[in-house]
């Protein structure tokens, strides 16, 4: 008899068949044959016993996260690793979170992750039960009528799983496998989200300085107006003038505030943080620029090497190929079904024998599955190859965008600051030889601010291309392929800005009111 499929999803192999032995024994012979059958239990009892590992296929992953990201990952499996794992981020909170730390408070803290690290445990489960030999079956039948009976003691075994037990066990490997990749890809994607969001959080709270000095100069200027024009030595549309920059200013102030409270909490998100733990610290400014243009000569062959859906490709491309051959190897015979029997009744003798059932391939010579399995295997070897090229792909175009992020960045510090400084520097010459007034000087400030504004936006840039280029590698580390001043900026959030004066200059034009008030 033909029972369904114990693998649901997998091809048929040679050894893919019910066969299902049926002992069956009258009572008087059951004492001869007991110790034979205990010794067979006991054999496959201990045949059976495939185990879990120490760490539940972490270690794997661990490493990986370790050489893509630099940073050690440790999953919670029980209270007091949850314990340590919270004194550790206790000791990252008590200090100034620099890119890199919210990195590691991620990989500590984030219960997100924590759950996708059980994915592991589910998978092993699987790997180890397959594994595992299956439970023999015991069925007792006693019939009676006419003054006759009949007994039945049967023990069965199911032989299409035992004799499946290495290919389901490759497959489940397989799996796990697969399941580690896919874990080690969502800590490098929960890594690149929070690289992302301190970017953007620290880029916010800078432009809230930035603004929070122009204000102050606006609000001087705005209160000298006021005084200037009760005096008569202002007109009311000069005045006006003065009032509504000090009004635009104190808007874009609320909104840069709201920006960097949305940024923060999209930080304390990423980073798995609530309640009394959210009143972290974040460094006053972004990594300094790379000194030297960035290189990455290996980044499409890196791309290839470490980039999840390329080892998820070529793990279906091999699975694939698993499966085309034991089609192949089954293509004539894929059922045979076999049963031993030995029963016995009241006044007759006993009856044994054997019962074979094989498929007998008259109509369907197996040319449709063999086919079909081509097919499939041809169709890995394209995918495998489109998601090469497009990987290729997406590390030019992120590069592309790095380089130009820095370009711009680049441009703004060597070129636009220093000469927004010298233009400052004049303003303030011509202020001192009373050739400048000091809504002059108010007047360069908020040039000057916009262009700080807008060095801040092009190194936010810069990192957030940076962290894209560094996803679409598959985690790599920049230290391990890049420039030195590429890779010591990342590690150094709390540098200054190349040319320090134009983010403290807007205050410049208070003092500068001062004096003109006074005079």
């Amino acid at each position: 008899m033909t029972v369904s499929h114990p693998f649901p999803g997998l091809p048929l192999s040679s050894v893919d068949r019910r066969d299902a032995l049926v002992v069956s024994r009258p009572r008087h012979r059951h004492r001869r044959r007991a110790p034979w059958a205990a010794a067979v239990l006991a054999t496959l009892a201990l045949s059976g016993c495939a185990t879990f590992s120490s760490d539940g296929g972490f270690g794997a992953v661990a490493d990986a996260a370790q050489q893509h990201l630099g940073q050690p990952v440790t999953w919670a499996r029980d209270d007091a690793a949850a314990q340590d794992l919270a004194k550790a981020r206790d000791d990252l909170l008590s200090r100034p979170l620099d890119i890199d730390a919210a990195v590691r408070l991620t990989l500590l803290n984030h219960r997100g992750l924590q759950a996708t690290y059980e994915e592991l445990g589910i998978a092993e489960a699987s790997l180890v039960q397959a594994g595992r030999l299956p439970n023999p079956r015991f069925s007792f039948q006693r019939v009676q009528g006419g003054g006759d009976i009949s007994i039945e003691r049967t023990w069965g075994l199911d032989f299409v799983r035992v004799l499946t037990m290495p290919l389901a066990s490759r497959i489940e490997a397989r799996r796990f496998a697969q399941v580690q990749a896919q874990v080690t890809q969502a800590i490098i994607e929960q890594a690149t989200l929070t690289r992302r969001a301190w970017i953007e959080a620290v880029a916010a709270q800078e432009r809230v300085q930035i603004l929070e000095q122009t204000s102050l100069a606006t609000q001087a200027a705005s209160e000298l107006a006021d005084g200037m024009a009760r005096a008569g030595n202002f007109s009311a549309m000069r005045r006006t003038q003065e009032n509504l920059v000090y009004a635009d200013t104190a808007a874009r102030l609320a909104r840069a505030r709201e920006q960097a409270g949305t940024a923060r909490e999209q930080l304390a998100r990423q980073m798995g943080l609530w309640g009394q733990q959210l009143p972290f610290t974040l460094p006053a400014r972004l990594p300094a620029l790379p000194r030297t243009r960035p290189v990455w000569p290996d980044a499409e062959a890196q791309a290839l090497r470490d980039r999840a859906d390329i080892r998820a490709a070529r793990a279906a491309l091999d699975s694939t190929a698993s499966d085309l051959g034991l089609t192949r190897i089954t293509r004539f015979v894929n059922v045979l079904d076999t049963a031993y029997r030995n029963n016995s009744a009241t006044g007759s003798p006993s009856e044994r024998g054997y019962e074979i059932s094989l498929e007998v391939p008259l109509f369907d010579w197996g040319t449709a599955r063999v086919a079909g399995a081509q097919a499939r295997y041809r169709q890995s070897v394209d995918r495998l190859a489109d998601t090469a090229v497009a990987a290729r792909a997406d590390v030019r175009t992120r590069r592309a965008q790095m380089l130009a992020a820095w370009d711009i960045a680049e441009h703004y510090r060597v070129t636009i600051l220093p000469m927004r400084q010298r233009v400052s520097d004049e303003w303030l010459l011509r202020y001192n030889g009373m050739l400048a007034s000091a809504f002059d000087l108010l007047t360069d400030a908020r040039e000057q601010r916009d262009t700080v504004l807008a060095y801040i936006d092009a190194t936010a840039d810069f990192w957030l291309a940076e962290a894209s280029f560094r996803e679409s590698l598959g985690g790599g580390e920049a230290g391990s392929h890049d420039t030195a001043g590429t890779a010591s900026a990342p590690a150094a959030p709390q540098g200054t800005v190349s040319p320090p004066t134009p983010a403290v200059s807007p205050s410049q034009p208070s003092s500068a009111h001062q004096h003109g008030g006074g005079a």
